[in-house]
Parts: C-alpha cells; structure tokens; sequence
C-alpha cells in the first residue's frame, strides 16, 4: 500500500472530502450485508470519513490505517465512539486476526493496494461468507466543472492520471479480484462547496503540490479563478457518484 502518498494532507483531507450518502448504508442493512451484530474492518480508513458513517449500524469496526498523520486526525474523532477501534495496518498486513470479521469495506483505497497480497489478507481475516464492499466518491466527468478542473491538474500536478489515480473501473477489473459474480449500486453525492474548501478539496488530492512545492501558488490561483467562473451565491455544486462494487472472494487459494 502506498502509506506515504498523503503525508502532511491530514487536516485538509478531513476537512473537504467528501462523505458517504446515508442511502448505501440504507441498502446495505437492508439487503442484509450488515446488522447491529458485524464486526467490520474498514481498510485504508485514512482520516475515518467512512469509518465513522459505517460503525453506528455495526456491532464493531477495525478502522485499519498506515499513513500516521491521516491515523492521528481519525483517532481524535474516534475518541466520540465506542464501537471503533484504530489499528496501525495496512491492507497487505491488517494485524487483525484470522477469521476475526464479518464483513470488509475499503472506501477510496483499493487503487492504492497490492490487490493479489490485499486477497490474500481478506482470506485470512474474513469469515465465511463475509462480503467485501469496495467504494469510491468519483468524480461526475459528465460535469464542465470537473472536465475545467481535470485540465488544470493536468498543468500544474504531474502525478495526476485521472480520478483515482488512474484506476480501471471496467468490470474485468473487479472479477478478476472477486473471483466471480458481483453486485454493483451507485448513488449520487453532489456536494455544495464554498470557495476556500473547494480549493481545499482539490489540494487534499495525492498529486497536488503541498504548501511551499513548485507550482503550489499557481495552481491555487487557477482553482480560485475555475470556483469564480462556476460559482452561484459563493457556492459551487461539485459533483459526485458513489460508485459501491460488492461481493465474496472465491474459497480457493491464491
């Protein structure tokens, strides 16, 4: 897992990214993938966005995160919680035990995992019949806003590769890591940005410069003069699908 792509982006990455629609957790009570009895881990928790929607219809979370910095901001917030505990892992190396949860989610993460080492940990860990969720806040491309904002990463941000950094979402994808059949849902998530946290959601991003780098100041003003073209009322309307991938990995080994 690449632990250190968010270093420093703690604070920032709590703070304007997205959280989950209260519908996916709706749908997945309802269609039985969780009760008030699972024990879950959520791997990649990062700054807990997802942790802390998922653990009030849960039993128990392991919210299971390398990165320190993002660990720390998450821990802060958990303090309010009785039902989540932090683990220092990551997804290759959870240290959770064998056969210890019920059902694992990983929320704008699986593009940074070792997938093969990421299988065989989930085959380790889960219990039978327990279902992996995969999900991502992506970006609505349909949009003129995030097109605009795609070009200017493009300028100013040489890592960028595209929502997710880059990550095939095409259905072979994900068969080739369930093994078999999967269910898909998505949901809508447009959220209301004013000027400073629309800016801050775009340096919360792996490939934007931090405070200080080259390009840093530059980028910020482009961001600023993209929210001013776009925005009504000081606001814009950012766009987002949440994209929910969900199944079982077969039994065999890998």
């Amino acid at each position: 897992m690449n632990e250190h792509k968010f270093d420093k982006k703690g604070e920032i990455y709590s703070k304007a990214r997205p959280s989950y629609p209260d519908k996916l957790f709706i749908y997945l009570k309802d269609q039985n993938l969780i009760s008030d009895s699972t024990v879950a881990a959520d791997i990649g928790s990062g700054t807990g966005i997802f942790t802390e929607k998922l653990c009030p219809y849960v039993s128990r979370v392991f919210a299971v995160e390398p990165n320190d910095g993002m660990r720390s901001v998450a821990e802060d917030k958990y303090t309010a919680y009785e039902n989540i505990i932090s683990v220092n892992g990551s997804a290759e190396d959870t240290k959770l035990s064998d056969k210890s949860v019920d059902f694992i989610t990983v929320a704008q993460a699986f593009h940074w995992f070792d997938r093969q080492s990421f299988k065989t940990e989930c085959r380790r860990i889960l219990r039978d019949d327990g279902n992996i969720l995969l999900v991502w806040n992506d970006r609505d491309t349909e949009s003129e806003l995030i097109r605009e904002n795609y070009d200017i990463n493009r300028r100013f941000c040489p890592n960028f590769k595209g929502s997710s950094n880059g990550f095939d979402f095409s259905r072979d994808t994900f068969i080739d890591f369930f093994d078999d059949d999967f269910d898909t849902v998505q949901f809508r998530n447009d959220l209301i940005y004013d000027e400073n946290t629309f800016v801050l959601r775009c340096l919360s991003s792996s490939y934007a410069p931090k405070q200080g780098e080259e390009n840093y100041d530059e980028y910020v003003a482009e961001l600023q003069e993209l929210f001013k073209k776009h925005s009504l009322n000081g606001t814009v309307s950012y766009p987002y699908i949440t994209r929910c991938y969900i199944g079982r990995l077969s039994k065999r080994s890998v």
